[in-house]
């Protein structure tokens, strides 16, 4: 009898605490999103609970001016037409918005760059182009000579008029990188060089691009005030380089080359994100624009089968949908582990861009404010899928979304 009357005892609080656990899992089930529904905006009230990414539209930080690529067709041949298509298109292509080109030493090839440049062109993309090197007549070695710099002035205007509509010029590439076998120049000089032939060059001058973005290499450059004054907009690569504020330079920042890995497909998932979450270095950095290395490479944004690849996606998700003109508006960074979110404005539409680099689905819940939304077009890229769109609907201005895991997701209001 005690034994049974202990059992019973001993029961009933075992009972009691499985129904407060049931209680509480039914509890935490319903405030927690479903994992298995990718497509299900959250509700406001989940909000709350969560790490929330705060955008505000009314905090504007830089001017975009663009996402884009290289074409060099006297070292790989040119873009195709059905290429070029697919770089610049916002509709079936990536939606580049800059063309980078070569400006070749010999005068004989810059015929080649025109039918590229044209099409950029026509989708209403900018043209930057880089000079490697001068003409060997007027170089020493590696080096321009000071009594050439005239003549090669008028070498970079006739580039700009044989292939027209150029935005801006750089006069040199990496100088900085004296392992190269292309034109080495101190800062100094080239801003001298800048300052006296800068009006001579056809199209207006963009900082050449220091290797490393090398900071210092850019103040000094910036420290001749006429050559400062010439100067468009700064210029560098970020090779051995993470992507960071150069602070208040007087002049917007554009990353204007680099390629991740160039040893593997464009089409190898986690290189792409790679990508991805550099794209995203450089806008949370403050810099203005965004170009890839080569446009067609197979370890580029367009392989050597004309094939978009996963490169080539992650750039459309800045590129299609963050136009030139747009503004990039703050917003948390990295609001939950393995989550990166930028957000951008034009007028009242809203664009926002979120990666997630967890190995799991990972819900994210948003915040907005100084602009009212009441819907976003949704495209989301992962592994297996490319750009895959869908629609939602938010309230009161907050709303929450599970992100796939491994991938890219760019929102744009309706």
């Amino acid at each position: 009898m005690k034994t049974t009357l202990s059992l019973k005892h001993l029961a009933m609080p075992f009972l009691s605490l499985c129904l407060i656990m049931s209680s509480c899992t039914r509890h935490l089930e319903d405030i927690t999103p479903d994992s298995k529904e990718l497509n299900n905006a959250g509700s406001a009230a989940d909000v709350g609970i969560l790490a929330t990414a705060t955008i505000d539209a009314n905090t504007v930080q830089q001017t975009i001016q663009g996402f884009g690529g290289m074409s060099v067709p006297i070292w790989i041949g040119d873009l195709t037409a059905d290429q070029r298509t697919k770089a610049f298109s916002t509709s079936s292509g990536i939606g580049m918005s800059i063309l980078r080109v070569m400006v070749p030493p010999n005068s004989s090839q810059f015929a080649a760059e025109k039918a590229t440049i044209d099409a950029a062109k026509s989708y209403g993309a900018k043209v930057i182009a880089t000079a490697w090197n001068a003409p060997s007549s007027m170089m020493d070695r590696l080096y321009l000579r000071a009594s050439a710099w005239a003549d090669y002035a008028a070498h970079l205007r006739a580039y700009t008029q044989a292939v027209g509509g150029v935005y801006a010029l750089s006069p040199w590439n990496e100088p900085n990188y004296l392992a190269s076998e292309w034109m080495h120049a101190s800062a100094t000089e080239i801003a001298n060089f800048v300052a006296a032939q800068g009006d001579n060059c056809g199209a207006p001058i963009m900082s050449p691009e220091p290797f490393n973005m090398d900071q210092t290499f850019i103040n000094t450059y910036l420290s001749n005030a006429t050559a400062k004054s010439k100067t468009l907009f700064v210029s560098g690569h970020i090779y051995g380089k993470t992507p960071y504020n150069l602070g208040n330079i007087g002049k917007s920042v554009w990353m204007t080359e680099h390629y991740t890995n160039s040893s593997i497909s464009g089409n190898d998932w986690p290189n792409a994100m790679n990508a991805a979450k550099e794209i995203h270095d450089c806008m949370t950095a403050g810099w203005a624009a965004y170009v890839w290395w080569y446009i067609r490479r197979f370890y580029g944004p367009i392989d050597e089968s004309s094939n978009i690849t996963k490169v080539g996606y992650v750039i459309a998700h800045f590129a299609r949908y963050v136009r030139p003109g747009y503004t990039k508006i703050a917003c948390s960074a990295n609001p939950s582990t393995g989550v990166y979110t930028t957000a951008y404005k034009s007028g009242s539409k809203i664009v926002v861009v979120a990666i997630n680099t967890n190995a799991a689905i990972t819900y994210q819940p948003f915040t907005i404010s100084g602009v009212t939304v009441n819907s976003f077009n949704r495209y989301v890229t992962t592994s297996s899928s490319n750009l895959a769109a869908s629609s939602f609907s938010i309230s009161n201005n907050a709303f929450g979304i599970n992100l796939p895991a491994s991938s890219i997701t760019t929102l744009v209001s309706n």
